[in-house]
């Protein structure tokens, strides 16, 4: 009896060592310190220099993407807009140069048939066919310079586009630097993060390399007073490892549908089964 615990115990402790050696060992989660940032920040800026007349937003503030953050003075840029917009309305000289032309032609179709009975000489004849001529090339004309004025219309209008200012993203305002009446030409007014989703940036040392892997879900624990449990997704890992301090970069992509996480925060990605 004796014999036999002893061997089933040397049988349990023979599994335990070879469970514990590096040929064994299982797969644990790891756990690496990371930091949450916006997903995408920009620099908002006017395409056209001038004076700004407003900023309809502040640092804070939840802006939509195509929402108008800003305007400048367009007075003079509307006021063009609406001349272009009457000229190229202005279809009087189309149907006056028609008239004129069913005219010529009425007039060359009843000299036509005085020409065939010699009633006139071919000097007259010519001259009328001339005028119908001369009459089509007007309206022609008139034709393509309303197509020209609505052209224009067209232009001033991408003019006074330009003079609005409007968010690229949905986000929140981090910084306003300019005010109205103030001069913007190649700087930016504002500043705006996207923060759903967010991005955790983590560095990851040389020994799990290819344990983590594009797609992998992880957990994300946020720092005091946050705190909490997120799940986030692998989307980035950088193959070039960086020698110095022997760690290369991950970067996780993490839903914020509500805005209930603020970015800047310093947190804890935990990564299941890596060695």
């Amino acid at each position: 009896m004796k014999t036999t615990v002893v061997l089933v115990l040397s049988a349990i402790m023979s599994c335990a060592v070879a469970f514990l050696s590096p040929e064994g060992m299982a797969a644990e989660p790891a756990e690496l310190d990371g930091l949450i940032e916006p997903y995408l920040v920009v620099n908002v800026g006017s395409s056209v220099p001038g004076i700004l007349d407003m900023v309809k937003v502040d640092r804070g503030a939840l802006v939509k993407k195509g929402q108008v953050l800003a305007r400048l003075q367009d007075k003079v840029e509307r006021a063009n807009m609406a001349l272009a917009k009457a000229r190229a309305r202005m279809k009087s000289t189309i149907a006056a140069r028609q008239a004129r032309l069913d005219y010529a032609q009425r007039r060359q179709q009843r000299m036509e048939s005085l020409f065939k009975k010699k009633a006139i000489p071919f000097e007259e004849m010519d001259e009328f066919r001339t005028n119908t001529v001369l009459a089509e090339m007007e309206l022609a004309d008139a034709v393509e310079n309303i197509g020209l004025a609505e052209l224009e219309y067209k232009r001033s209008v991408e003019v006074v586009k330009r003079m609005t200012i409007y968010s690229p993203i949905t986000g929140v305002v981090m910084e306003r630097f300019l005010t109205a009446g103030e001069y913007v030409e190649d700087q930016p007014v504002l500043r705006l993060a996207q923060i759903d989703p967010l991005n955790v940036e983590v560095f990851a040392p040389v020994e799990i390399f290819g344990s983590i892997k594009a797609g992998m879900q992880a957990s994300v624990i946020p720092e005091a007073p946050i705190g909490g449990n997120y799940a986030a997704k692998v989307v980035i890992v950088d193959q070039v490892i960086d020698a110095a301090s022997g760690t290369f970069g991950v970067r996780l992509e993490m839903p914020n549908p509500e805005y209930q996480l603020p970015a800047g925060l310093k947190c804890v990605v935990v990564f299941p089964q890596t060695h």
